[in-house]
């Protein structure tokens, strides 16, 4: 009778070494769960973060050619000739159509998708602007994929209100003379830019008036 309750004794103790076993392969698959679990959790932040920092560079980019394009024209107004599109003064400019039909060139340039490195000005040290392209230029510097572009389009004379099919109206005029002046113009600004990845890119426009003809 000993030796067989001995024996049952034997046998429970390994049907509960097994009960233990299979508790510690559930416990050990939670915790592993959870990790994959939050490193992919920090790894999807991580991107996020890199995306943002990205947009945040291609915005500054733009904002910096736009800014550039404005500080041109405005300084180039101060010419007693005054500016023409096309001129000696501004050769990269294109003048609007008033039948609304664009050249090819802006409407690659304002509405294409990527970067477009074919149309308009190149905003760099050579043009009043800095180098935004550094060596190991990306994610590791605060450095662009590419320096940013704009491109100046002459939308016309300022006219007032109900004066015409202009596109832009105002009441500046030149040298305080009121609105019956229109030897201002409207320029549209479009700037584009990368982050430091070219798959990121943001375009912002403006329209500055300046002295023309």
């Amino acid at each position: 009778m000993r030796q067989g309750a001995s024996s049952m004794d034997g046998r429970g103790l390994c049907r509960q070494r097994g009960v233990v076993l299979v508790i510690a392969l559930v416990f050990l698959m939670l915790l592993s769960l959870l990790a994959i679990s939050a490193a992919s959790r920090s790894l999807l932040q991580e991107r996020m973060a890199g995306g943002l920092r990205d947009a945040q560079l291609a915005d500054m980019g733009a904002e910096a050619a736009l800014r550039g394009a404005e500080w041109r024209l405005w300084k180039a107004s101060a010419t007693s000739a005054g500016l023409r599109c096309g001129s000696t003064v501004l050769t990269d400019c294109y003048q609007f159509d008033l039948s609304g039909l664009q050249s090819p060139a802006v409407s690659r340039f304002r509405t294409g998708v990527g970067w477009n490195s074919s149309n308009g000005t190149e905003y760099n040290s050579a043009n009043g602007g800095a180098n935004f392209v550094k060596p190991g230029a990306g994610f590791d510097n605060a450095a662009l994929a590419h320096n940013p572009r704009y491109l100046i389009e002459d939308l016309g004379a300022e006219l007032p209100p109900d004066t015409g099919a202009q596109h832009e109206s105002g009441a500046t005029g030149s040298t305080g003379t009121g609105y019956t002046s229109i030897t201002r113009h409207i320029y549209r600004i479009t700037a584009r830019s990368t982050g430091g990845s070219e798959t990121t890119v943001r375009v912002l426009e403006s329209t500055f008036s300046a002295k023309g003809d």
